[in-house]
């Protein structure tokens, strides 16, 4: 088939060329005999070409509407429901400012270097064009191109390209005629020193006479002014930073040209000439504002909206009207820096932060293979010991190293349950430092905060708050032969406990076998639904116990469905979208309400959760805080202290916050402060002690009350927790059996990381000796999987907390929550 077709064409090629053959030969015999008349037409050709050509170029240059648009770009603006400036979105690190407002001596430095004839064409200085064009030819590459022409590449340079061709050229040129057409001279001497790069992030002139000479542009000295026009003939080959001398050489020839010009007088230049640079290098970096990992994550929302429907975040001037409230904003940032300043003292106590972490050997020797600098020493030839030998000797490097990896993390967010509203958010507590967002990219164990999902599908299946398990040794079959043996801190007691003070003290055998009773697979249904909608939950036993890392974003949403009476609604983050003239592009209503939870359970778990801040885990909201307010909420403390956590509901807002490091190896090494009732608390406390002062919250407003029991039930149920507690102390069975109860059910074994650690340690509210967790397995035990800073720790044992119960004095009785710092 190939050949045919090959022969096919040969065919039509040979007869083409026999037609064409008599035409070619005499036209070649005119070119060797040329008239006249024919070097005429041939002379008048190449212009009519040339300009055929530029016709053909002129479509694929940009329109006059986009050099328009150039002009008058603005950012997109991020306001707070209050009205408060919350981020604007610039492609660059710009401040535009008007011509008037920029020092005289730089416009006299451009035009006498740049285009000396600038207020004489049109665009394109044929003269000087003609000049570059024969130093080119004759060897001596130089550029003729003019303000105007420079001005239409910095703006356009996908569009006209950088290539050194005559395409690029004639595009250039014809972009240049259009923008003389439109703008003035002033004009486009503005928009040049306004869109032209200085380098280290700097646009324009402004941000560069604040980035070289800390000053704005209106005040810039002729020397000043020509160090800085004199950087344009190559930013990084005249950086006055790295190359003074090249840049001083630079600045007299600039100064030259203003003499040639007349711009400066000679006796100027010579007094001008042997003085320094005197440059006053600060990089300029773009103010974070009072919200910024929201202005963040709302970005790319924003973009994917603008995309959608044809707009532009960086020049279309939109408005968009977010939910934060700035007030509340600027009190979660203030109590989440607080705080974290607090645990940060003890973090550097802990780890000899002072002396580069001296002391803790073997975990910074992990720390160090995981570096850059211990890989390159390995690819040189060094043995692991000279490696870490080598980089543990260099203090400067295990200083940066102990610095980075100490640095105590938090995390805060508020969302009004009502309608999603996102209140406010803190993601760091430092955006400079470390832009990570840990509200809604980090995925953390959330230990004992929980364990409201395992009550809540609980009280979905008709259990009661003061139904009972008795306080005993817990042993919870796993596949593959393994036992689950969650622990409290406290030996058990055998003693009745209600569901009440199970989940207001964080008891985990509690906690464990109410989750037997219930399943774990309706457990993670129930979480999914109530707001954990992003990450992975493992139905497995010790999911009760907060294996399972997630997002603060996502507990603080599920929190709220239990606020909203079991109403599930999606968090929510712009209300509505404007242009720059103030006409409405959008409005955002908030989502539809999912009933996932029945109200009544709801309530119900509530009212339970109001004893972990009336005389639990919680307890200091009211004796530190001094909250009288309707609030419920819930602490979690995470193996060996990894992460604190705390979130509280009141009926007009729900708030969490997470206490933690990037690494989850490292923690602040105390039982006392590494509990997320002395940890993260705070922040929540110190918050609603603030709003509910100012009254952005109000504290009469009560959530719906469940009817009481009535005195039958009241009796019944005292009737019943008497006889229970009669026959366990007598007899103190294997297995409780306070109601009904499925067999304890064999659950998929989680991973060995998951297992080995899957028994939890109580939280106590003193200082406790915690209790290892306890797996029987035939298999050999493997080492827990670390997980990579910044990321969540894998499903191990997440929950160390269970402080010692009102009849169980604890421990140490003269710490409890109410003498908290």
């Amino acid at each position: 088939m190939r050949q045919s077709v090959l022969s096919f064409f040969r065919e039509i090629s040979a007869r083409a060329w026999d037609h064409a053959k008599p035409q070619v030969t005499s036209a070649l015999q005119r070119l060797r005999r040329p008239t006249w008349r024919g070097v005429a037409l041939s002379v008048a050709a190449i212009p009519a070409l040339v300009v055929l050509y530029v016709l053909i170029l002129i479509p694929f240059t940009p329109g006059i509407g986009d050099i328009r648009k150039a002009k008058i770009e603005q950012p997109a603006q991020i306001y707070s429901a209050d009205g408060k400036l919350l981020a604007e979105f610039k492609p660059t690190n710009r401040v535009w400012v008007k011509l008037s407002d920029i020092s005289p001596h730089v416009v006299d430095a451009l035009i006498s270097t740049e285009d000396h004839r600038f207020y004489e064409h049109h665009g394109i200085d044929f003269k000087r064009t003609a000049g570059a064009a024969l130093h080119t030819f004759s060897g001596d590459r130089q550029g003729g191109s003019t303000i105007t022409q420079q001005l239409a590449r910095n703006l356009y340079p996908d569009d006209i390209g950088r290539a050194p061709t005559l395409t690029r050229k004639i595009k250039e040129a014809i972009t240049a005629f259009k923008i003389e057409a439109i703008y003035t001279k002033g004009e486009i001497l503005e928009t040049y020193l306004n869109t032209v790069p200085f380098l280290y992030n700097a646009y324009g002139i402004e941000m560069a006479a604040r980035t070289y000479f800390d000053k704005s542009a209106d005040d810039l000295s002729v020397l000043e002014s020509a160090t800085l026009i004199g950087m344009l003939k190559g930013n990084s080959y005249y950086n006055p930073v790295i190359n003074p001398e090249r840049a001083l050489d630079r600045r007299n020839i600039v100064l030259g040209q203003m003499v040639k010009y007349g711009r400066l007088s000679q006796a100027q230049f010579n007094s001008l000439k042997g003085k320094a640079l005197r440059v006053d290098f600060e990089r300029q970096t773009e103010p974070p504002g009072p919200a910024p990992h929201f202005a963040q994550q709302l970005k790319k929302w924003l973009i994917a909206w603008a995309d959608a429907h044809d707009y532009n975040i960086y020049a279309d001037g939109l408005v968009v009207r977010t939910t934060i409230d700035a007030r509340l904003q600027t009190m979660a940032t203030q109590a989440l820096t607080f705080q974290g300043n607090q645990l940060q003292s003890i973090a550097n106590a802990a780890w000899n932060a002072r002396s580069a972490c001296s002391g803790h050997k073997d975990v910074f020797d992990a720390f160090i293979r995981e570096t850059p600098e211990y890989r390159s020493a390995k690819d040189s030839g060094m043995s692991d010991g000279d490696a870490l030998k080598h980089l543990s000797a260099d203090r400067g490097f295990m200083k940066t190293l102990c610095d980075s990896k100490t640095r105590v993390q938090a995390a805060f967010v508020a969302m009004d349950p009502r309608d999603g509203a996102i209140k406010a958010w803190v993601g760091s507590r430092d955006f400079a430092q470390d832009p990570y967002d840990h509200v809604s990219q980090a995925r953390r164990q959330p230990g004992s905060t929980f364990k409201p999902f395992v009550y809540g599908a609980a009280f979905e299946q008709g259990a009661k708050p003061d139904d009972t398990f008795p306080d005993q040794a817990v042993e919870i079959p796993l596949a593959g032969g393994e036992i689950w043996r969650p622990s409290d801190e406290d030996a058990p007691s055998g003693r009745p406990i209600t569901l009440r003070d199970g989940l207001a003290y964080s008891r985990n055998r509690i906690t464990a076998q109410l989750m037997e009773s219930v399943g774990p697979a309706k457990v993670a249904r129930l979480a999914r639904a109530m707001g954990v909608r992003d990450s992975h939950l493992d139905a497995v036993p010790s999911l009760a116990l907060g294996t399972s890392p997630v997002t603060l974003k996502e507990m603080v949403s599920s929190y709220g469905t239990i606020a909203n009476e079991g109403a599930y609604v999606a968090p929510m983050l712009v209300t509505r979208i404007e242009d720059r003239k103030g006409e409405v592009l959008a409005e955002f209503q908030p989502a539809h309400a999912d009933r996932v939870m029945p109200a009544a359970s709801a309530q119900t778990l509530l009212d339970v959760m109001r004893s972990v801040v009336n005389k639990g885990t919680g307890s200091a909201i009211r004796t530190r805080f001094g909250i009288r307010a309707d609030v419920a909420g819930k602490t979690g403390t995470t193996q060996d202290n990894a992460d604190g956590w705390f979130i509280l509901m009141h009926p007009q807002l729900v708030a969490g916050a997470w206490i933690g490091f990037n690494d989850s190896r490292v923690t602040l090494r105390s039982d006392y402060w590494g509990q997320g009732a002395h940890s993260a608390l705070p922040i929540v406390g110190d918050f609603f002690q603030r709003s509910l002062r100012s009254r952005l919250i109000d504290p009469r407003v009560k959530f719906a009350q469940e009817p009481p029991p009535g005195m039958f039930d009241t009796l019944r149920m005292k009737l019943r927790a008497w006889m229970q507690y009669l026959f366990t102390s007598s007899s103190k069975p294997e297995t409780p059996a306070p109601a009904p109860r499925p067999k304890p059910r064999s659950a998929p074994a989680p991973a060995a990381s998951a297992v080995e650690n899957a028994s939890p340690v109580a939280e106590a509210s003193a200082p406790t000796d915690i209790e290892p967790p306890q797996i029987v397995s035939p298999a050999a035990s493997q080492p827990p999987i670390l997980p990579s800073p910044g990321e969540a720790s894998a499903p191990a044992a997440a929950n160390s907390e269970a402080p010692a119960f009102a009849s169980t004095p604890a421990a140490n009785p003269a710490s409890t929550p109410a003498s908290e710092p």
